[in-house]
C-alpha cells in the first residue's frame, strides 16, 4: 500500500476517536453470497413483519456496490453506548416505564450523523492533497447511519470490529453487545482489516432470556414476536399473546443484549449525548400515561422515542400498566377509555380489566 495512503489513515484513525467513536475497521465494499441467501430466506418466512422496505431494498442491502457503484471499501465506525447499570433490575420496577438503553438520550443518527460527515470529509481533503496520489484517482466518500439500506454488522464482522451473535446482533470482545455503527463509503480502495470470528461458542443466554422467544434458531430472529418490533415498529393493537410477556417495556427491549457473557468486558459508554436522561431511568408510568401529543414531543425532544407518535408510545405504556399490578394506576388508564386513537382505547380497556376493576 502507497505511503500516502497509510498517512492518511493514522490521522483517520486518530480523528474517529476525537470526534467520540470508540474503534473504526476496513472492509471490502462487497459481501459474500451467504449475506443474500439469508437475508432471503429470513424475508421468504416473514420474519421481517410490517418492515416491508426490507423486501423493497433487497439488491441495495445485499451488494454495496448496488447501493453505490464506485464504492471500493467501506470504513466501518462504532461508537460504544454500555448503560452504566445493568437493565434488567428496572424490569422488576412494574410501576415504571423501562426504555431501551439506546433511547434514553439523543438519537444516535443524529450524534452520529455529522460526526460521519466531518471525518469522511477531512479522510477524502486529505487524500486528495497527498503526494504521489495517482492523478486519475476518485476520490469520493458517502456516510450512512443504519437508515440506508446498509448491511452494518455482516461488514464489521467482515471489518473485524466484531461478529453476529446468536440474537443477531454485533458482539465484540472489547465492548460487549453495546455498539452503534455507522460507516463511510469511499472511491478509494483501501487495505481491509481482518475479518472477526464468531465466538459464541454453545452459549445460549441471549436466545434463553427472550421474554417471547423470538429465535426461531440461533442467527435467526422472528420481529414479529420481538418486543422492540411490538413497542416501536408494530401499528395498531399488540397482539394479547405477547402483553404479558411485554411487562414494563414501553420502548424496546435490551434483555438479548444484556444476557450476553461478552458484557463483562464492556465500559460504560463516555459519549454524553447518549448516557441515560435522569428522568427516563426510571419513568413513573402515571406520568407518561398523561402525555398529550405536544407534551409527548416536547418531553421526547431529541430522542428516538418521539419517531413512533404519542398513540403508539402510550399503548405501550398501558400495556405496562396492565402488567403492573398496581391499582393506583387505575386512574392513571382510566381517561383513555375515551383516547380517540383505537389502539389506545383498546389497551386502556385491557389495562383496567388486568387491574381487576370494570370498564363498563
Amino acid at each position: 500500500m502507497t505511503q500516502y495512503i497509510d498517512k492518511t489513515l493514522s490521522q483517520l484513525r486518530s480523528d474517529v476517536l476525537q470526534l467520540g467513536f470508540s474503534t473504526m475497521a476496513i472492509s471490502p465494499a462487497s459481501l459474500d453470497s451467504s449475506h443474500r441467501n439469508h437475508l432471503s430466506q429470513y424475508l421468504a418466512h416473514g420474519f421481517n413483519g410490517s418492515m416491508g422496505w426490507m423486501e423493497e431494498t433487497l439488491a441495495r442491502r445485499t451488494d454495496p456496490q448496488n447501493l453505490w457503484p464506485d464504492a471500493k471499501s467501506v470504513i466501518v465506525l462504532a461508537m460504544n453506548y454500555a448503560p452504566e447499570q445493568n437493565p434488567l433490575p428496572q424490569l422488576l420496577r412494574t410501576s415504571e416505564g423501562t426504555i431501551s438503553a439506546y433511547a434514553q438520550n439523543r438519537d444516535y443518527h443524529d450524534v452520529m450523523k455529522g460526526r460521519l460527515k466531518t471525518i469522511a470529509g477531512q479522510f477524502a481533503a486529505r487524500l486528495a492533497k497527498a503526494p504521489n496520489r495517482p492523478d486519475d484517482e476518485n476520490i469520493d466518500v458517502k456516510v450512512f447511519v443504519d437508515t440506508a439500506p446498509v448491511m452494518e454488522k455482516p461488514l464489521a464482522m467482515q471489518a473485524g470490529l466484531g461478529w453476529q451473535g446468536k440474537h443477531t446482533n454485533l458482539v465484540s470482545r472489547e465492548f460487549g453487545s453495546w455498539l452503534f455503527l455507522g460507516s463511510i463509503f469511499t472511491s478509494v480502495a483501501l487495505p481491509p482489516d481482518t475479518p472477526e470470528i464468531d465466538r459464541c461458542g454453545s452459549c445460549r443466554a441471549c436466545l434463553d432470556i427472550c421474554p417471547t422467544n423470538a429465535f426461531p434458531k440461533p442467527y435467526q430472529i422472528d420481529a414479529r414476536r420481538c418486543i422492540s418490533y411490538l413497542t416501536i415498529e408494530h401499528k395498531g393493537p399488540i397482539p394479547h399473546e405477547f402483553r404479558k410477556a411485554i411487562g414494563n417495556r414501553i420502548y424496546g427491549c435490551d434483555d438479548c443484549l444484556a444476557a450476553c457473557p461478552w458484557n463483562k468486558f464492556a465500559q460504560a459508554g463516555r459519549e454524553a449525548k447518549l448516557q441515560a436522561r435522569d428522568d427516563l431511568k426510571h419513568p413513573p408510568l402515571a406520568k407518561l400515561a398523561a402525555l398529550n401529543d405536544a407534551s409527548f414531543r416536547k418531553f421526547f425532544s431529541g430522542s428516538p422515542v418521539k419517531r413512533i407518535g404519542r398513540d403508539r408510545f402510550v399503548r405501550n405504556v398501558l400495556i405496562a400498566i396492565g402488567n403492573s399490578t398496581d391499582k393506583s394506576l387505575i386512574d392513571a388508564a382510566t381517561p383513555h377509555l375515551s383516547d380517540p386513537d383505537p389502539a389506545v382505547k383498546e389497551a386502556a380497556e385491557w389495562a383496567l380489566a388486568e387491574l381487576n376493576t370494570s370498564v363498563a
